[in-house]
């Protein structure tokens, strides 16, 4: 089976209504919130939901939706339970526009751009995915983090479907990373440094916090609890932690700070940290900065910020920026 288009069989695919404004598929799905979704033929995104395979798509007014069934991958029309996993995933309850306009109303720079990227939104990822990948993100770029928690998925994870000769994987059990061979194998699938900490990461919550229903709860504790208890985990630093608690675990508020989100702050907001030793990104630092934008932004901080950093990405001044400069595999994570 190969990867369905819209044009050719509308019979199946369902849709719900879902404005452009309110989601741009392009640029959520390619700003490094998940890694895991790919434009196999232009403007339809397939990728791993909810243990299914899907191809996604849109127009001005509706998202659209196909799921692959089957080791052969034969594509169907989504169940409407099926369809609730592709919202909540989304988080489509959530006004897009209501949240435009209000920090539109306190923030001149954050109108200017949201002219230009307006249906910038947060996934609500499951949590043993997004821990996972985003310690594989540790000085790494999107590109590279895609490729490894793709080779990670087809090492440990289970067999979901096939499709164009790629076969689809679901990502791997707490279990399958604690393997005693675990870290071997994905030192061996370019990993580096990063292997140890997926194997001691699984290991921690399996076996000192009490497994997967420890980290679903994270989703019900306050921001600074979640925050403090996923530092906690070999190789989670401070923008890691972030990133799961905005991504996953339900904190809105979470503002993830790497050198771009420091950059964004000195350059168009022109703040400054109240150390005057700090020159990037530090654990006090990104605190003082989640702060400035918390306040600044409110409740949905980290849902801005989203906005701003897929803008930055897409700066034609990037584009042309060479990659920074990587520590050796070999060391550990900076944050």
């Amino acid at each position: 089976m190969r990867h369905l288009t819209l044009a050719s069989d509308p019979a199946l695919w369902a849709s719900m209504p879902c404005p452009r404004s309110e989601l741009r598929l392009d640029l959520v799905l390619a700003s490094g919130q998940s890694f895991r979704w790919r434009e196999q033929s232009p403007a339809h995104w397939s990728g791993v939901l909810a243990g299914r395979v899907w191809t996604l798509t849109q127009t001005e007014e509706r998202l659209c939706c196909t799921v692959y069934r089957g080791p052969q991958g034969r594509a169907a029309r989504p169940t409407p339970r099926e369809l609730d996993a592709v919202r909540a995933y989304f988080q489509l309850d959530v006004s897009l526009a209501q949240l435009y306009s209000r920090w539109s109303s306190v923030d001149s720079h954050f109108r200017e751009v949201a002219q230009r990227f307006q249906g910038v939104r947060l996934l609500r990822q499951d949590p043993v995915e997004c821990l996972f990948s985003f310690i594989c993100s540790s000085n790494n770029n999107i590109t590279r983090i895609a490729g490894m928690v793709e080779r990670l998925c087809q090492a440990f994870g289970p067999q979901l479907t096939r499709l164009d000769d790629v076969t689809y994987h679901g990502f791997p059990s707490l279990q399958a990373l604690a393997g005693p061979e675990v870290e071997a194998r994905l030192r061996k699938l370019g990993l580096g440094y990063r292997a140890r900490y997926v194997s001691a990461s699984a290991r921690a919550i399996l076996e000192e916090q009490g497994g997967l229903a420890w980290l679903q709860r994270l989703r019900e504790v306050p921001y600074e609890e979640a925050h403090k208890a996923l530092c906690a985990l070999p190789g989670v630093g401070t923008k890691v932690a972030d990133c799961i608690c905005l991504m996953a675990l339900d904190k809105p508020q979470a503002v993830p700070v790497d050198v771009h989100v420091w950059q964004i702050a000195r350059r168009d907001y022109h703040w400054q940290p109240t150390a005057s030793q700090a020159r990037g990104p530090s654990p006090q630092a990104n605190r003082e900065l989640g702060d400035f934008f918390r306040s600044l932004w409110g409740p949905y901080a980290g849902w801005a910020q989203a906005v701003l950093f897929s803008a930055d990405l897409r700066q034609p001044h990037r584009a042309r920026e060479p990659p920074p400069k990587r520590r050796k595999d070999s060391e550990g994570p900076q944050g």
